[in-house]
C-alpha cells in the first residue's frame, strides 16, 4: 500500500491546516484575524501523522472576543492575550516544519475548503503587509478528491468524515482538532487511491528573485489626443460630417450664417448675420451623386472651452 501511495504522491509531506479566527454571531467582522493557527504534518507515502502545531494569535483590530467567537472555537481571551502577532504565527509555523525535516519546495497545503487560504489568510496577510511562505499561494481543497471518491453534495467537515467511516475525535471548530480530523480524512482518502493534487493556487510560483533577470522601469508613453472634428468653417462640430469616397472629387461649398468663417462663402450668399450662430449649412457637390445639403451642428462657446478648445 505505501507504494501505491509513493507513485500517486507528489510531494514528501502534506501541511493540514483549519485557522479559527474572529466572529460574531449573525454578522461579519472586519477585517477578520486569524486567532488560532494550527497545522498538522501528514507524510506523503505512508499518511502518517508525523508531527501537529498550534500557536494562538492575538487580534489587532478586534482584541476582544465576542461570547459568541469564545463559545464556538473554545478559544479563552487568556489564549489570544498571550498569543502571538501573525507575522510571527508565520514564522514559528515555517520553522516547525524545518524541524520536522519538511522542505518548503516539497509540502503541500491541505484544507477542507478555500476558506482558510484564499480568503481569511491572504485577506490579513496583505490587510497587515506581510509575506506569506511561498506554500501558503497554492494548496489542496480536500473537498476535490473527497468528491471524486464519495460522490458531489453538501457536507460539512465532520459529516465527510463520518461518511468515511471514521470516528471524529475532538471538539468541532477547535481549529487543531479540525486539522487532526481533516490530516485522518486524507490519510484514509490517499489509502484509498484517491489523487491527492493541487487544487487552487494564487499565481504561477515566480522562480528566485536572483534568477530573475532584471526589468527596465515602465516608462509613460504620450498618447496623442484625439483631435475634435471641425466644420468647413473651421468652428469644432458635435457631429462628424457626412463622409464621401475620396475618388468621389467632392467639391465643398459653404453657406455662413454668421462672422465665423475663415473660408470664403460661396458666390450669391451674404453674411445675414453679425455674431456666430449654432450651424452651417454645407453643400456637397460630387460628380457621382446628386447635391447634399448637410446642416452642421457647432460646438458652443462654452462646450468648446470645456474641451480644452
Amino acid at each position: 500500500m505505501a507504494s501505491q501511495i509513493s507513485r500517486m504522491s507528489q510531494f514528501d509531506y502534506y501541511v493540514v491546516v483549519d485557522f479559527e479566527a474572529t466572529c460574531e454571531k449573525d454578522t461579519q467582522i472586519y477585517p477578520q484575524e486569524v486567532i488560532e493557527f494550527p497545522a498538522v504534518l501528514v507524510h506523503g507515502v505512508t499518511g502518517e501523522l508525523v508531527s501537529a502545531f498550534r500557536t494562538y494569535v492575538r487580534p489587532r483590530y478586534h482584541p476582544i472576543l465576542t461570547s459568541f467567537c469564545r463559545e464556538l472555537t473554545g478559544i479563552k481571551q487568556e489564549d489570544v492575550d498571550g498569543g502571538v502577532d501573525l507575522a510571527e504565527a508565520l514564522a514559528l509555523h515555517d520553522a516547525w516544519l524545518v524541524a520536522a525535516g519538511a522542505s518548503r519546495d516539497r509540502v503541500a497545503v491541505v484544507t477542507w475548503g478555500d476558506w482558510d487560504c484564499k480568503t481569511l489568510l491572504d485577506a490579513e496577510c496583505a490587510l497587515k503587509d506581510l509575506v506569506k511562505p511561498s506554500y501558503f499561494e497554492q494548496w489542496v481543497n480536500l473537498r476535490v478528491p473527497f468528491e471524486s471518491v464519495f460522490g458531489a453534495r453538501r457536507r460539512n467537515l465532520q459529516e465527510a468524515v463520518q461518511e468515511a467511516g471514521l470516528q471524529w475525535d475532538g471538539r468541532p471548530h477547535c481549529g487543531l482538532d479540525d486539522a487532526r480530523n481533516t490530516a485522518l480524512l486524507l490519510s484514509d482518502l490517499m489509502r484509498r487511491g484517491a489523487n491527492i493534487s493541487i487544487t487552487c493556487m494564487f499565481t504561477v510560483l515566480m522562480a528566485p528573485k536572483e534568477d530573475v533577470a532584471p526589468q527596465p522601469p515602465l516608462q509613460l508613453i504620450a498618447q496623442p489626443q484625439p483631435q475634435m472634428p471641425t466644420c468647413y468653417c473651421g468652428i469644432p462640430i458635435k457631429s462628424g460630417l457626412v463622409m464621401i469616397p475620396e475618388t468621389a472629387q467632392v467639391v465643398a461649398q459653404a453657406t455662413i450664417h454668421g462672422q465665423c468663417s475663415q473660408i470664403t462663402p460661396c458666390q450669391g450668399h451674404a453674411h445675414s448675420r453679425s455674431k456666430i450662430t449654432s450651424k452651417c449649412m454645407i453643400t456637397l457637390c460630387c460628380l457621382k451623386v446628386h447635391a447634399l445639403r448637410v446642416i452642421v451642428e457647432h460646438l458652443s462657446i462654452e462646450e468648446a472651452a470645456d474641451k480644452n478648445m
